[in-house]
């Protein structure tokens, strides 16, 4: 059986920012555990609604998993936030990551207008 979320940009963007996020909440002290496992628990969320939702069998079923991946994001952007008023990580880092998060919602609203077509 082929995996064709690997074909989806969105998907490898997602992906891409997860390895991201892993890597720098590794930083964080073990005080702020519970921010931590919430953004990665967030960020992994994004990409497994994807890979999950293009196994189903209609297009207005995948939309419902596209819809969860983006709020999803939109957790993992407020989380940032918080991170970053903390100063868990710094405001560059935020910058950078906020802007991928956004790419990522933007490619996600565009999939989920184009699903919402074809069911």
């Amino acid at each position: 059986m082929k995996m064709h979320f690997r074909e989806f940009k969105v998907y490898r963007d997602a992906k891409t920012l997860v390895v991201q996020t892993f890597r720098l909440t590794r930083k964080f002290s073990r005080e702020f555990y519970y921010l931590s496992d919430q953004i990665n628990r967030s960020a992994l969320s994004i990409v497994l609604n994807i890979a999950e939702g293009s196994a189903k069998g209609s297009d207005k079923d995948f939309n419902r998993y596209i819809k969860n991946s983006l709020g999803s994001a939109t957790e993992l952007s407020a989380a940032f936030e918080i991170a970053e008023d903390l100063r868990l990580i710094t405001k560059e880092e935020y910058d950078t990551l906020d802007a991928e998060i956004q790419e990522v919602i933007k490619q996600l609203g565009g999939f989920s207008k184009y699903l919402r077509r074809n069911d």
